[in-house]
């Protein structure tokens, strides 16, 4: 999306509002038209008692006159109701067809984005966009807009009366309405001091939000070691913070907006002085009486049409910040697409030169002219301190993100000239973090590869080493996870995607600390499961275990985004360099546990 021909806030939400155009015409066009028939029940009692009081006064009273009027007052009343209906239905149609149409094109950019921005982004925010910001959009629509533009008419309809039937009781009502209005606005504030405290009042919310749901994701903790909510720092600043300032706006409301809301109620009080006043100055004539009867009760409906236009500008600002939400997502950039890709035939890694940065308005990169091979089937290892660059290299080969400045090539192919789905079908992966869906065994570990039979998603089963588990349980591979109270430790969950990644195949495996949360027997049973997968590939390996990656073909140590030393395990340890003290580290603490463990064992 173009960022300078983007529009913003009420525009931009009219522009959405109007994505199924013929169906929001014809809804506002009926809108319109329910709210001026909602006064003509008002003009045909003023007609009756206008009526009523001339032959009071030596008129003729027709009383099938007054029965017209009677059933014209009933039939406005009840056009009204049914064509608001119509359009309702008009307006519902459009802002469901839009609420599709929005959540398939926000899906689809998310899909094109790269898959960095999803890390960076997390879930939360984005389910909060698709499911909650979009849907307001849907409310905006289907019934906001309708009632503005049914509001909008009502008051140029409500205006128009008040002059047409005696312009000299009319005019201090229009008068008052006036007043109330520019109170009620100062009150309110300017367009933009709104819309900062609705940004504001939106962030505290989605704060909260967020703090909550960790707070009950962490709730074992906190149980375990006896802590209150107030305890959970950042759940209670939130709700502090949001409590202060939504009573701070509140009460900034408290007094004048009482005060205006009665003068809106009772408004007829604006009429009245001048009413007596004409009266004492004139004949009191049965027109004289019908009229002021009719502003009496016509200065009833006048509060409600005033409000309601009030109440739909606070959710127009509520509703524009979601938009704004929504659209500042749709701006992020697409991964630019290869206009004549190239295929990947060799499955050799080379680094050339890379450097990336995370925010691309800084000059802080997270790799700094990073070159290395990986050879095919063969391992690199990377290793180093937290915050060297370990993961942000694993993540630009299947290109999570691109990279600033050089090249990283597949072969000979630079992986920004290759299909996208492509190069995911040649990459395998393995992380951390594991993820399964709410579906059976069977068909999350499918996911791998779409095709596959049940007999080759067992076999793959076997290979990561969880078969024997998985047929322990009551449904076997077509158990559901998370259901019935069925749970996986950290280690199965892991060989379970390890057999995902074994039944997809792919030449090249990218491993990122793949054993870290493993317990010794997990991962002594994941390392055969990575037997199996790990067989004539290219890998990348990420692990703060060196044990794990001493017999790597390729070891590449790795500091503040820089290669600060490659080579094999033994070739290394006879350098003065950062691997053998990173080994020396290793071993003493190794040393220092083994020998407490046998101290232990000598005390029992």
């Amino acid at each position: 999306m173009d960022e300078s021909k983007r529009k913003q806030g009420f525009a931009r939400l009219i522009e959405l509002s109007f994505v199924k155009k013929s169906l929001m015409i014809t809804s506002l066009i009926l809108s319109g038209a329910s709210a001026i028939l909602g006064f003509t029940p008002h003009v045909f009692i003023y007609l009756i008692f206008k009526d009523i009081l001339s032959s009071l006064d030596g008129g003729v009273l027709v009383v099938s006159k007054l029965i017209t009027y009677g059933w014209l007052a009933f039939a406005g009343a009840a056009a009204c109701t049914v064509i608001y209906f119509i359009a309702l239905v008009a307006s519902h149609l459009a802002a469901f067809g839009t609420l599709y149409k929005l959540k398939i094109n926000f899906a689809t950019h998310l899909a094109r984005v790269p898959l960095g921005f999803h890390v960076l982004a997390g879930s939360g925010k984005l389910r909060k966009v698709i499911d909650d910001d979009i849907e307001k959009i849907e409310g905006f629509i289907a019934h906001q807009l309708p009632d503005m533009i049914a509001a909008t008419v009502s008051v140029v309809t409500m205006i128009a009366l008040l002059f047409s039937i005696d312009w000299r009781f009319g005019l201090p009502i229009f008068i008052g309405i006036i007043f109330l209005v520019y109170k009620l606005m100062t009150l309110q504030g300017n367009n933009e001091s709104s819309a900062r405290s609705m940004r504001s009042y939106q962030d505290a919310i989605d704060e909260m939000s967020n703090a909550s749901v960790e707070y009950i994701r962490g709730m074992s903790v906190v149980k375990a070691f006896k802590q209150t909510a107030n305890s959970f720092g950042r759940l209670s600043a939130s709700i502090e913070k949001y409590k202060v300032m939504i009573l701070k706006y509140t009460l900034g409301w408290e007094k004048g907006y009482s005060a205006l809301i009665s003068l809106f109620n009772n408004i007829y009080i604006f009429f009245l002085p001048v009413a007596i006043i004409i009266g004492m100055l004139t004949d009191i004539t049965p027109v004289f009486i019908s009229n002021i009867l009719f502003y009496l009760l016509f200065s009833q409906s006048i509060a409600p049409t005033i409000i309601k236009m009030v109440y739909a500008n606070g959710v127009t600002l509520q509703i524009t910040g979601s938009v704004e939400r929504m659209d500042n997502i749709l701006a992020e950039p697409e991964l630019p697409v290869p206009v004549n890709a190239q295929k990947i035939t060799e499955f050799d890694i080379k680094f050339e030169n890379v450097t990336f940065s995370y925010d691309k308005s800084t000059e802080i990169n997270a790799l700094s002219n990073v070159s290395f091979t990986a050879s095919p089937s063969t391992t690199t290892a990377l290793v180093g301190p937290s915050g060297g660059g370990k993961s942000s290299t694993a993540h630009l080969i299947p290109r999570f993100f691109d990279v600033r400045d050089g090249s990283i090539k597949i072969g000979d192919v630079d992986i920004r000239n290759v299909d996208n789905t492509d190069l995911m079908n040649n990459i395998g992966f393995v992380f951390q973090d594991v993820f399964l869906f709410s579906q059976s065994i069977m068909e999350n570990i499918r996911m791998g590869n779409p095709k596959a039979s049940d007999h080759d998603i067992i076999q793959a089963a076997k290979s990561a080493q969880c078969h024997e588990f998985v047929m322990a349980l009551p449904d076997k591979y077509n158990t559901i996870v998370g259901a019935k109270g069925i749970h996986f430790s950290s280690g199965e969950r892991q060989r379970i995607v390890i057999a995902r990644a074994i039944i997809k195949d792919c030449p090249i495996v990218v491993l990122d600390e793949a054993t870290s949360f493993a317990d010794p027997e997990n991962e002594y049973l994941i390392q055969k499961a990575f037997e199996s997968l790990l067989r004539e590939k290219t890998v990348i390996m990420i692990a703060h275990r060196l044990s794990s990656v001493k017999d790597a073909d390729q070891i590449i140590v790795m500091r503040e985004g820089q290669v600060l030393q490659k080579g094999r395990h033994d070739e290394m340890l006879q350098q003065v360099g950062a691997y053998a003290d990173m080994w020396k580290i290793y071993s003493s603490a190794a040393k220092w546990r083994l020998d407490n463990s046998m101290e232990e064992a000598n005390y029992d």
